[in-house]
This record gives structure tokens, sequence and C-alpha cells, in this order.
């Protein structure tokens, strides 16, 4: 079963995730979007099915679905963390800013020990 914000960001007919269902649900812009999927917005916007486009959007949607998660299923919750909320230990970037340096592994490490119950 996928979580509530993959079925939301999910084009099923194409079977894909959605740049622009990622954008909407984000409340940001394709071109920000393309920023934090680590691809140029022409690609975004062209070459949606791309496995380089689908593997950025998947990490942004595995980050928002484990943060929903932890906040008993809150997608709204989970997006407004994601977006706004300063990480501890990462010097006060938030995972969007991270992701878009590149550091999305580093986001679900945190993730990972937040559920864990490792705090810090």
């Amino acid at each position: 079963m996928l979580s509530e914000f993959l079925a939301e960001v999910t084009d099923s007919r194409r079977r894909m995730i959605s740049p622009q269902r990622i954008a909407d649900r984000l409340r940001v812009t394709q071109a920000e979007v393309a920023r934090l999927a680590k691809v140029h917005r022409n690609t975004l916007a062209q070459k949606p099915d791309s496995a380089v486009v689908q593997e950025g959007l998947g990490e942004i949607a595995r980050i928002v679905s484990t943060a929903a998660d932890l906040l008993g299923g809150d997608t709204g919750r989970a997006v407004v963390w994601f977006r706004h909320q300063p990480l501890s230990g990462f010097d006060g970037r938030t995972a969007a800013e991270l992701v878009e340096a590149g550091n999305g592994a580093a986001v679900l490490a945190h993730l990972a020990m937040l559920r864990d119950g490792v705090y810090g």
C-alpha cells in the first residue's frame, strides 16, 4: 500500500511520480521542484518519466512520506516540516535545503534515527 503522500503525487495512468503534483503538494514552483530533484527545469518538464527525474522525485516523496509516518500520517505537517523546520545537527538547514544540496540520504538517516528514538 502506498503512503498517502506518494498516492497523492503519483500519476497512476503514466505510472510515475508527477512533477506537477509534487509541486502542488509542496506548494512550490516547478523550478523549485527541479532544484530539489537536482535536474534542469526543462528536463523536468520535457522528460518527467526519465530515470533521473523519477529518482529525484522519489527521494522527495520518500522523505515526506517518512516524515508523515512519524507525524501520525499527517502529510500537511510533513510538508511544512520538509520546507520550514530547521533540523538539529545540520546548521539550521531544512530538509528541503539539504535535499537541494544533495544530502537527501542524510535527511532519511535523520528520520530513521528519530523513528528509532534517537534525538539530537
